[in-house]
């Protein structure tokens, strides 16, 4: 790890943290520093900053609030850049269309919609993450995604100049968004009218159901795999007979089997560890291997 900013980046040491740990910015609160956080204030420090890191053949990684992140003990080589500033976190409402910043929290965005009458994003209510990590992952449930809302994104391109996508020019599926694009910057919906309280209504249903299948609210969780075609990774996990089970401080959710709690003193490894003997106690038991949903840094 570095110790300093590089001279390639020297002027940009105002939003530069060096070795900054990243475990804060997860839900599973653990993991190493990054080497490089940059945390640009404008859209103008983003555009240079961007356009020095393809100059200069820097890679970068973009981190949202961590919600389906793990990052490794001895932390995360080269630049992570978070977009946290109030210049990609704004939400903005004009008649049905509203407009967020990648920064922006889904939750907030949800809750602007409904006080305004808007409704569609409420079936989501509950999923952590920012617009940028719901758009790029097109959260949603069996009913509903984000994606059929949108109507247009702002991206930054591989030169580092501002676009704009419009609707037919993204392609959303069950998997995520075919975006090639390497930063977002916000994204454009189109609602529908309703009534704020029946709106209300199907939000606080939506989270009564939410929150009875996760873990409690005071523990640090993530979800760890998807849902095999067809089937239900918890359930699997539960009739493999892992459901409480521990590695190191990491326990298999007895909520909900397809997150993994990090008590404290857990470390990644531990994490990591458990979700082994996860994946083999399944394939044991199924003879099928199941698929990470939370990524490793």
């Amino acid at each position: 790890m570095a110790s300093t900013v590089p001279g390639d980046l020297a002027e940009f040491a105002d939003f530069i943290q060096v070795n900054a740990p990243l475990g804060a910015y997860t839900q599973l609160r653990i993991g190493g520093p990054a080497e490089f956080l940059a945390q640009p204030r404008s859209r103008e420090e983003l555009v240079a900053f961007t356009k020095r890191c393809f100059a200069k053949q820097m890679r970068f990684r973009i981190l949202g609030n961590g919600g389906n992140l793990l990052v490794h003990d001895e932390g995360v080589k080269g630049i992570v850049m978070r977009l946290a500033n109030p210049a990609f976190t704004q939400v903005t409402i004009d008649g049905k269309r509203v407009k967020a910043g990648s920064g922006a929290s889904l939750a907030s965005v949800i809750a602007g919609a409904a006080k305004a009458g808007l409704a569609g994003l409420e079936t989501l209510v509950g999923l952590p993450g920012t617009i940028g990590g719901a758009l790029m992952l097109n959260a949603g449930d069996r009913n509903s995604d984000i994606g059929q809302f949108v109507r247009r994104v702002e991206v930054l391109d591989s030169q580092a100049v501002i676009q704009v996508r419009e609707h037919d020019e993204l392609r959303f599926s069950s998997t995520g968004t075919m975006l090639d694009d390497p930063v977002l910057l916000s994204a454009e919906f189109e609602l529908e009218r309703d009534g704020a309280d029946t709106i209300l209504k199907r939000l606080r249903k939506a989270w009564i159901q939410y929150k009875a299948t996760q873990p409690y609210s005071y523990q640090s969780a993530a979800r760890i795999f998807k849902n095999p075609p067809g089937l239900n990774a918890g359930v699997l996990i539960e009739q493999a007979g892992v459901v409480g089970t521990k590695v190191g401080g990491a326990l298999v959710s007895e909520r909900n089997p397809n997150y993994i709690v990090a008590e404290r003193g857990a470390a990644t490894r531990d994490v990591l560890g458990l979700i082994d003997l996860i994946r083999t106690r399944v394939q044991e038991r199924f003879h099928l291997e199941l698929e990470l949903a939370i990524t490793v840094w």
